[in-house]
């Protein structure tokens, strides 16, 4: 990602410069987050990045602690271990740092859980989103410069059961199928109103099926690999008819950096109020992969990388299986929004992606 450096820094179609600025991100140990940390930390001159993550144990800590590691070193960055629900040290925070770009990524995610755990969405993805916005809003109190742009995670998970597809940021998305999604949802609506009551530039991104190396134990590519090695068998949902829009970590992480360069301009109205400066994209791959295809290539490249043998059983290891509460049977994201404002779309291929991930599999579990 280092070969952006020069990109990021001179587009011509950003509005804000990120160089010598201070940016906090939220999430900061998380799959995205962590990536993004590293990302602006190596790119970006002077660039001081506050990271915040309360390190919860939804998945393995010790990932989000070896994510930490690879940059935690660098004086530019500062951690703070705590909850964006405490909304004293949120306030506290924007007080001591005064961030220019705020990129609010921490959130309880996955669907199936907040079936079964859903104070946890309220507590994070609610009231904490909550506090962020907060926290901007007086961050232009007595006159100050304050927050430039906001930037958080929204998801794929709003467009539900649309059987319109792509998926498109105009698609009417008040429908949602699991609480996760209706928090997601809920941040947009949240964030369209702060952006006009106190003019707050905000920026929401529907991310679609995010993965790659040290990615979320919970997702599929890396928790039918995690079966796998321990001769489990793994389950496809909807008997295999699903399909996914797999946008690997470093198109994310590039199409988050563009966004955040470029903030909704701020204009007024016919009625002398400020009209929000308010954006939604979808970023994902544009080009959905049906489950068992996808199951197949994961294989090829866990036995490519050394991770399964050769000769691996696979089909005693599979089954197909119903569709699972609060799941989705296509995500398929309409990029032409992104593509027209940022001259950039997801180019990697699932094969490079599942690739690289199969070798990091390799290097840090085996």
């Amino acid at each position: 990602m280092i070969k952006y450096k020069e990109s990021i820094e001179s587009d011509s179609m950003g509005n804000i410069s990120l160089t010598n600025k201070t940016i906090l991100v939220t999430g900061a140990a998380g799959f995205i987050g962590s990536n993004l940390v590293k990302h602006l930390l190596t790119a970006i001159e002077g660039v001081k990045v506050i990271g915040i993550d309360n390190m919860n144990d939804y998945y393995d800590v010790n990932i989000k602690e070896d994510r930490l590691k690879a940059f935690s070193h660098n004086t530019g960055f500062t951690f703070i271990q705590e909850s964006i629900a405490n909304k004293e040290l949120i306030m506290d925070v924007f007080k001591q740092y005064k961030p220019e770009i705020v990129v609010n990524l921490a959130a309880q995610a996955g669907v199936r859980y907040s079936i079964s755990n859903p104070d946890t969405y309220v507590e994070s993805n609610l009231i904490g989103f909550y506090n962020i916005l907060e926290a901007c809003r007086h961050s232009y109190d007595n006159g100050e410069k304050g927050v430039e742009h906001l930037v958080y995670a929204s998801s794929s998970s709003l467009y539900g059961t649309n059987r319109k597809v792509p998926y498109s940021i105009e698609d009417k998305v008040d429908n949602p199928v699991s609480l996760y999604a209706a928090t997601k949802r809920s941040n947009e609506l949240m964030a369209h109103a702060y952006s006009k009551l106190y003019n707050i530039p905000s920026t929401g991104l529907r991310f679609f099926t995010v993965y790659g190396p040290a990615g979320r134990p919970d997702m599929a590519y890396f928790n039918f690999t995690d079966k796998l090695i321990a001769g489990k068998t793994i389950e496809i949902f909807n008997y295999g008819n699903c399909k996914r829009d797999f946008t690997y970590i470093d198109d994310v992480v590039e199409g988050v950096s563009r966004v955040m360069a470029k903030a909704p301009d701020r204009a007024m109205g016919e009625d002398n109020l400020p009209l929000p400066p308010y954006k939604i994209y979808n970023i994902g791959n544009s080009h959905p992969e049906n489950l068992l295809d996808f199951v197949d290539i994961l294989q090829q490249e866990l036995i490519s990388a050394g991770v399964l043998p050769e000769d691996y059983d696979f089909e005693a290891h599979k089954e197909l299986v119903p569709m699972q509460p609060g799941d989705v049977p296509v995500t398929y994201a309409d990029m032409t929004a992104l593509e027209k404002d940022f001259g950039f779309k997801p180019s990697t291929s699932l094969r490079e992606g599942l690739k690289k991930f199969a070798e990091w599999y390799k290097e840090y579990y085996m």
